[in-house]
Parts: structure tokens; sequence; C-alpha cells
């Protein structure tokens, strides 16, 4: 990952957007550029757009690319993508905001974001980086080479990180705990991993190496809930492997 400069105060003015995809993340970034409502599939691109954003699930890419006109730059928001999806076309670029939106997000969702960009040419990916800041994201820039990678990290922050605070819901609620008592819990980690770190974040009975205590929660998950028992003793282990870093 690369960070990129800062745009100066003679940066050019943004040039006309035409956004395509009217799902949460092609209405988000549509009003966070001041574009036009998102166009929905199909719809061609007004002649004056000067920059065409593909916001559509990544197997649709590749096709309504082919189908557009040449002339204008275009541009994906898939994060595991290369910018070969974008061809023919001349001026290609990549624009992914490192965000979850849920539905009703609205453009400031993705303020103070970061962004992965890439471009097929210098000015392609000053665009891509002048198009994130407008939209109030931060841009870096990821090889495509990385793109799955990164892109596999995003799911284990996000997704994966949602999965399991779903499986200890499930575990909370079996004890008679309330949810919003486990997320008070949950934001209190998360807050210390961003400011520390894994290995120093860490806390509880593998962190201070009882095992006793881990070896009663495996008893009661087998009892109770034996359907989370290897996903328990899968994190298990890599808990114990962050405790060595």
């Amino acid at each position: 990952m690369r960070e990129l400069d800062r745009e100066s105060n003679d940066t050019p003015l943004i040039p006309a957007v035409a956004v395509i995809g009217r799902g949460r993340l092609g209405c988000a970034l549509a009003a966070a550029l001041d574009a036009d409502p998102p166009l929905a599939r199909g719809e061609a691109p007004p002649a004056a757009a000067e920059v065409v954003i593909l916001a559509v699930p990544d197997g649709a890419i590749a096709p309504l690319a082919a189908a557009l006109a040449p002339g204008p730059a275009v541009g994906h928001c898939a994060g595991a993508l290369g910018l070969d999806a974008l061809e023919p076309h001349g001026e290609r670029f990549s624009l992914h905001p490192l965000m979850t939106l849920t539905p009703g997000a609205g453009a400031g969702a993705l303020h103070g974001a970061g962004a992965a960009v890439a471009g097929s040419t210098p000015r392609a990916l000053e665009l891509a980086a002048r198009l994130a800041r407008r939209a109030g994201l931060e841009p870096f820039a990821v090889d495509d080479a990385d793109r799955a990678l990164y892109h596999a990290a995003a799911s284990v922050a996000s997704n994966f990180l949602v999965t399991l605070e779903a499986l200890a819901e499930r575990l909370f609620a079996l004890a008679g705990v309330e949810r919003r008592h486990a997320a008070r819990l949950a934001r209190a980690s998360l807050d210390n991993w961003a400011a520390l770190g894994g290995a120093h974040a860490l806390t509880g009975p593998i962190a201070r190496g009882d095992g006793a205590t881990v070896a009663r929660q495996r008893d009661a998950i087998a009892a109770r809930a034996p359907e989370m028992l290897a996903v328990f003793d899968a994190m298990a282990d890599a808990t114990r492997g962050l405790t060595a870093v």
C-alpha cells in the first residue's frame, strides 16, 4: 500500500462524472461526488460525462465496460479486481472505498474512510485520487497483484468481524445477556486494537495463560452450542498465536 500525495490548491476541478449502479455504494458515491443520481445498468451515460464509474457487482463490470462507448475515463469500485476488467478503454481506474455501507447510507458514510485506487496511466491514477478526495476519502494505492489479498483483509476486518460477533451474541443469549452489553465490550476491544495493535490490546484468559478457564469455556460450549466448537477452537488457537507475537 502506498499513500498518495495530497492534492494542491491548483489541482484541476473534478470532471463531469456519471455513476452506474443504484446499490448502496453507487448512491453514496454519487451523492459524495455531487453527481447526478446513479444510472441503472443498461442506461447510457450522458454525452457530457467525462468519467464513468461502474458501481456494480464484480461479475457485471467487464461486460458493462465492454458495452460503453469509448471516450470517457472508466473506473470500477471492485476491491478484488484489477484494471483489465475495464478493457478496452484507454483511461482506466479503480476506486474502492474501504468502508461498509448499510441500506440508506448517504454521502457522509464515506467521509474519512480510506480508498484503494489504481490507474492505467499516471493521469488515471491522479483522477482516481482526486475523485476519492472529493468524496471525502483518503486514497492509497494498491498494486493489481495485491488486490485479492487486500480484499481478503477487508473481508476479515469487516465481514468476519460481524460473523464472529453474531456467534458471540448467540452464546450470550444462551446465558440470558442482551446484545447491547456485548456491543459495549466489542467496541472497547476494537478501540483498543486500533490504538495498540493486536498483541497489546489482547486481554482475557488466553492472554493470561489461564488454560483451566479456557477448558471450562470449551466444555460449556460443547454442552450448550456444540456447533460452535470448531470456531471456538480455531479462534483460541489463533489467539494463542497472537500472544506469542
